[in-house]
């Protein structure tokens, strides 16, 4: 699991945009990198529509926004087509960069318990080190959250 103030977990992920998006290829820039359990539901589609509607204010900062769930880059180009959402999805389909960063968890749901990715999101800095995390993301506090941090 990361700790705010190392370095963050190092990742090289397929985005249905741009091919292969590493983390190591960003540096220089703060990277917003939230994660969400899965395209098209309910509150994946709050969250993403939340970072969409705030996108102009979001590059204003300078900060790059990935997404990061275990679907595929096929479903990734679906979900954005759909909703019209500008940011790079990656797909982490063996949840490698999910354990990674400790958000690949054990969940229940109507009795049953499965693992799955726990909505979170962090905050990269330029140099590549953990700067903030917020685990159990609210949907609708989600991009709120972002842009505060970024602000400063």
């Amino acid at each position: 699991m990361p700790t705010i103030g190392e370095p963050a977990p190092d990742f090289a992920l397929e985005s249905d945009t741009e091919g292969t998006v590493a983390l190591r290829d960003l540096r220089g820039r703060k990277v917003v990198l939230f994660f969400y359990p899965k395209d098209d539901t309910p509150g994946c589609t709050k969250q993403a529509c939340g970072i969409r509607d705030a996108w102009a204010e979001l590059e204003a900062t300078g900060a790059r926004v990935l997404g990061v769930s275990p679907d595929g880059v096929a479903s990734h180009a679906r979900f954005r087509a759909k909703l019209g959402l500008p940011q790079t999805m990656l797909a982490d389909e063996e949840h490698a960069v999910a354990e990674a960063y400790g958000v690949w968890v054990e969940k229940s749901m109507y009795g049953k318990t499965f693992m799955g990715v726990e909505r979170s999101t962090f905050l990269i800095d330029e140099d590549g080190v953990l700067a903030q995390e917020w685990r159990k993301v609210k949907p609708e506090a989600h991009v709120d959250l972002i842009l505060d941090a970024l602000r400063g």
